[in-house]
């Protein structure tokens, strides 16, 4: 099911915030760093993970993993990898959602205030677009965290 706030149409969706469950929780995805920011009340300095929906997407946006960890990569699920600086992860939708097929990227983040736990008020109240199926959004673990470089892995959560 797909709920909107207004009735425009879809065509500017990149820079709208979807609420969805993800592979791992219930998270805010945009194409839009900035309406994520002011939404979660982030600082400034702190990344989003960027997510694509497939391995070939991941390597089509020029992004550089050492070739000693293309495989753990291609093969990793509910697992983010951070690279000089970038954090990314590849990430089938669960859902079986046109709206969610269609975007080859997006930044992820949980769907709670900065440092909160997860409230359906307010992130009902914040979202543009909420997409969920029968079962309901609901918070889960969040997704493993390695650090990779041309050497080592090392897991940070």
């Amino acid at each position: 099911m797909v709920r909107l706030k207004s009735l425009t149409r879809l065509s500017n969706i990149r820079v709208r915030v979807i609420l969805a469950q993800t592979d791992t929780t219930v998270g805010f995805l945009s194409q839009d760093q900035q309406k994520l920011k002011e939404i979660k009340k982030r600082s400034q300095d702190k990344p989003f993970i960027k997510v694509y929906k497939d391995f070939k997407a991941l390597l089509c946006s020029k992004t550089r993993i050492p070739q000693k960890f293309k495989n753990s990569v291609r093969r990793a699920k509910k697992t983010t990898f951070i690279v000089k600086n970038s954090s990314f992860r590849v990430s089938k939708s669960s859902l079986d959602s046109q709206l969610l097929r269609d975007l080859v990227w997006h930044y992820s983040t949980s769907a709670n205030e900065a440092g909160g736990d997860f409230d359906m008020v307010f992130c009902t109240d914040k979202a543009d677009i909420i997409v969920q199926n029968k079962d309901g959004l609901h918070q889960r673990s969040s997704s493993s965290l390695y650090l990779i470089n041309n050497q080592k892995r090392r897991k940070l959560r």
